[in-house]
């Protein structure tokens, strides 16, 4: 029997960057990340889903922000 289960972090972003890459883990845990699509119109948000779903090899639609829509700082939930 599969068994399936999520994890939550944060994620603090920076939009705008040239390309999308993690950079670094901050003290409290959180990922930096800086992402290659202006912050306007959820383009940045669609950007980060679909860089989290390929470094978790999971769907885009297992990958959703949980708080933070119109903020640098994400509450991001993966699942599997």
């Amino acid at each position: 029997m599969q068994q399936y289960g999520s994890v939550d972090f944060s994620v603090r972003v920076r939009p705008g960057a040239k390309r999308t890459a993690a950079k670094s883990v901050m003290a409290d845990g959180t990922i930096k990340i800086d992402i290659a699509a202006a912050p306007e119109d959820g383009k940045a948000n669609a950007e980060l889903i679909h860089f989290l779903a390929d470094a978790f090899s999971v769907p885009k639609s297992h990958v959703h922000i949980l708080r933070g829509q119109t903020s640098k700082t994400k509450t991001v939930q993966i699942r599997s």
